[in-house]
């Protein structure tokens, strides 16, 4: 009776991978295809005069086990509505399965009706992504935990701080007086706290009071010791360079030694490349989870690594196609 059951295990559930990617991540994605070993599929995306996207297969993912890899940060949403078209595309060709690789997703600050008469469109976001006809998703350190609650398909919701972590560990650690981890503002407090555990640093806080709804934000306190110590800033995602400045200013004003400052996805909106150049910032540690533009590079050059997520996306692709555990890869 068993035998009929005994080579299950070997089957795959799915076709073969089948990478794709959108025009917002293509060297992200070249990255992972070569990480992979798997080539990145043709597909032909085409802006009508009208500004309306069509998508079209070159090859059949029929049954195959797909990856769109695409991050919707700027320009926001021409990414967004080309993630949803090709989702749909890849649906309508009867692929087996399909994972939405999103590397940033937009919308992830609009996770509350914090005052009256507001959306909740990371919420919509996330039944867009659903309704287009993704069977899965990942993505990195969103900027609220909740927004796993917002999709109903599975996800794996990785973070990038190991990367940085390891960085820091291995190349900087060594160098640095007395560090100490602050955190830009108390929502962040918590993965603070696990930096700053997992480079055996203490760990102090901002806490900044927002008025209005413009993105300014007014940074009040420390609470902390950063005098005479070398201070390690971190955050999920730098956009306006705002939140920043002022956390800059304040620990410098509190005695502090070098600034460093570590986060994950580099937006980098209006003129904030410029705006970090001009602080005094020892060095910048990020990800290329969201592309760079060349003159943003400029202004940073020599003050700044961009580590790769391409090979934890690369790595959580390969177990998600095997059936395998990703959480082994963190020990957990």
């Amino acid at each position: 009776m068993s035998n009929h059951n005994h080579h299950h295990h070997e089957m795959k559930v799915y076709g073969e991978v089948k990478l794709f990617s959108g025009t917002g991540s293509p060297i992200l994605a070249g990255k992972i295809a070569e990480y992979l070993g798997a080539p990145l599929c043709d597909y032909e995306m085409i802006e009508f005069p009208n500004e309306n996207l069509f998508v079209k297969l070159r090859q059949s993912v029929r049954g195959q086990d797909v990856y769109l890899i695409q991050h919707t940060a700027s320009p926001v949403h021409r990414n967004l509505m080309e993630l949803l078209i090709t989702i749909q595309t890849l649906r309508l060709d009867s692929a087996a399965r399909i994972t939405a690789v999103i590397p940033y997703l937009a919308y992830g600050r609009s996770d509350k009706k914090d005052q009256p008469r507001v959306p909740i469109t990371g919420r919509l976001v996330a039944d867009m992504i659903e309704v287009a006809g993704a069977d899965r998703y990942m993505t990195l350190d969103p900027h609220a935990g909740q927004v796993q609650g917002f999709f109903s398909i599975p996800g794996d919701v990785l973070t990038a701080s190991h990367l940085i972590i390891d960085h820091i560990n291995a190349t900087m650690r060594a160098k640095l007086t007395n560090p100490v981890v602050v955190a830009t503002d108390l929502g962040f407090a918590k993965k603070a706290r696990n930096y700053a555990a997992d480079m055996d640093m203490p760990v102090a806080f901002i806490e900044k009071r927002r008025s209005g709804n413009d993105a300014r934000a007014e940074a009040l306190t420390l609470i902390g010791e950063v005098e005479n110590r070398d201070v390690l800033i971190v955050d999920d995602e730098v956009d306006t360079g705002g939140s920043i400045s002022q956390a800059i200013n304040l620990v410098k004003s509190q005695g502090a030694l070098d600034v460093y400052l570590a986060f994950v996805h580099p937006i980098l909106s209006r003129s904030a490349a410029e705006r970090l150049a001009a602080l005094p910032i020892k060095h910048i540690i990020t990800t290329d989870s969201v592309p760079i533009s060349p003159e943003n590079m400029k202004h940073l050059e020599g003050r700044i690594t961009v580590l790769s997520v391409s090979p934890l996306l690369g790595e959580v692709i390969r177990r998600a196609h095997e059936g395998r555990s990703v959480g082994e890869m963190f020990n957990e």
